[in-house]
């Protein structure tokens, strides 16, 4: 009689790979403030230029200070650890085309002159991926997660767009929708019937 393997519990991964970003978040900014004199916040993405162009790796793990990084770093958490449930090579896929992509975005569009970085851009585009992972899977578990990620953070949707002025909403929009590529991108064959 065959016996078939139990599938590893995903939770203490993604828990690890939640708190492993944390500790990347936080190290950084505290790295940043102690011993850099916030010189690493000029890493972030420049718009136009070629030295922006570094800011698509290392933005998303720069902050204006800690009352930035708190703001940023329980939905980021949270939502980190709903999209490593599935798997943390997942987690790193979408936080590397969020990154990419969106930071891309920003890059193209943003005003001259400014400087972007935050973990919004990966919050946002958690969100858009979670949301979009909703869409595009149609699975029982990933619309549950959407439609608690929505009532969660769903909120947090009016960042993309330009209401407050000195928070680049472009990295809120280019993330969400780098995000929701990635969701399609990622979905499995067959899903969408």
């Amino acid at each position: 009689m065959l016996r078939s393997a139990r599938r590893p519990s995903t939770f203490l991964p993604a828990m690890q790979a939640a708190l492993l970003l944390m500790a990347v978040l936080w190290g950084q900014e505290i790295a940043d403030q102690l011993l850099f004199g916030e010189r690493l916040d000029n890493l972030g993405i420049v718009p136009r230029t070629t030295e922006g162009l570094r800011g698509l790796i290392f933005a998303p793990f720069l902050h204006v200070g800690f009352a930035h990084l708190m703001a940023n770093s329980l939905p980021c958490a949270v939502m980190g650890f709903l999209i490593a449930l599935r798997s943390v090579a997942r987690l790193v896929l979408v936080t590397l085309a969020v990154s990419l992509l969106g930071g891309l975005g920003v890059w193209l569009t943003a005003p001259a002159y400014t400087v972007h970085l935050g973990a919004s851009l990966l919050v946002f585009g958690y969100l858009g991926y979670l949301l979009g992972n909703g869409v595009y899977e149609r699975h029982f578990r990933n619309v549950l997660v959407a439609l608690l990620v929505l009532v969660l953070y769903g909120s947090a949707l009016w960042g993309v767009l330009p209401l407050t002025p000195g928070v680049s909403w472009q990295s809120h929009l280019f993330g969400f929708l780098a995000g929701v590529l990635a969701a399609r991108s990622l979905a499995r064959r067959g899903a969408r019937r």
